[in-house]
């Protein structure tokens, strides 16, 4: 968006409809701004209440007053931009992913709930609306090196089921994806695992989210489309899942292994074209010999600093080396 529709609109939460609008008035400023909120509404395909909604989202009595306000933009501001509204809505989300790259700075916090993670058997995760697609990618990764990972994305008394199997058989944490618009289901599924005794680590936008968690780990989403995009909190994802590789090293390698074994005689995948000499033919291959050189001969659960981390629960002891 221009200047002046990105300092309106900066931090603020806007619904599909009113991010039409809001591209609408980018789009159209010079033009928009002598228009009525009907013709607004009818040029932008919305109904004219919604372009009220909308300019009272952004602290306006009403459009009229959101009008006047963009007026002193327009003039004198005829430079296109150099970028267009897709390309823009990518520069946002290589911001997101630098600011989590730079939350990493520390990677403690990471590291200790990783550990955690991978003690905990069986290790339930939770996603709802929107945020079953990343909860899903991560339950599948993780499954990869971890024994026992209990998806969770049907609601209801399945839900309420799936909470209550996991605990009984021993789970000590509940990972939870909870991205914006924030499933009410999704919350209150949170206090049912902290009332069962469930730690809870929410992979979510923001810091300050509506509900509580023991570990919040924010990534902001994109908001420049019609829809939300989440490559940042699907990179923090994969972090969470290389953490709980790197806490348990000999049973990641070994499940790997497995796993690369199962798929060849399987024939799951079809190969890609030959590495050319000297260069690995597999990013995995690589990783699963890294890990059988850097393998300690006695593991160590990393300790945790504060109380955030700390679980009480019988699920996340010490392994024994033959089980990694």
């Amino acid at each position: 968006m221009g200047d002046a529709l990105d300092r309106l609109v900066e931090g603020r939460r806007l619904s599909p409809v009113q991010r039409r609008i809001a591209r609408y008035l980018d789009d159209n400023l010079a033009e928009a701004i002598f228009l009525s909120s009907v013709e607004l509404a009818d040029r932008a395909g919305v109904s004219q209440p919604s372009v009220t909604r909308f300019a009272m989202v952004l602290g306006f009595a009403g459009y009229p007053e959101l009008r006047q306000a963009l007026r002193p933009f327009v003039v004198g501001d005829r430079s296109p931009s150099r970028a267009n509204d897709l390309q823009t809505a990518i520069d946002v989300e290589v911001e997101n992913l630098r600011k989590v790259r730079d939350g990493l700075a520390d990677p403690s916090t990471v590291a200790e709930l990783g550990a955690r993670l991978a003690g905990c058997e069986p290790l339930p995760v939770l996603g709802l609306r929107v945020s079953s697609g990343l909860a899903t990618t991560f339950a599948y990764f993780a499954r990869r090196i971890h024994p026992d990972v209990r998806l969770l994305t049907h609601g209801g008394s399945e839900l309420a089921d799936g909470l209550h199997t996991a605990r009984r058989a021993g789970a000590g944490w509940l990972v939870a994806v909870i991205l914006p618009r924030y499933p009410a289901e999704a919350v209150q599924a949170l206090r049912s695992a902290r009332e069962l005794g469930l730690r809870t680590a929410v992979i979510t936008d923001r810091p300050d989210v509506p509900f509580e968690a023991d570990v919040i780990l924010d990534a902001p989403v994109g908001e420049r489309l019609v829809f939300d995009s989440h490559a940042a909190p699907l990179a923090l994802a994969m972090v969470l899942v290389e953490a709980m590789a790197d806490a348990a090293p000999l049973r990641t390698q070994a499940r790997l292994e497995e796993y690369e074994r199962m798929i060849d005689q399987a024939g799951v995948f079809v190969d890609r074209p030959h590495a050319p000499a000297g260069q690995p033919a597999s990013l995995r291959s690589e990783r699963t010999d890294q890990a059988r050189e850097s393998a300690p001969s006695t593991r160590k659960t990393p300790k945790a600093t504060g109380t955030v981390l700390s679980d009480r629960s019988p699920a996340n002891r010490e392994r024994p080396a033959s089980t990694e």
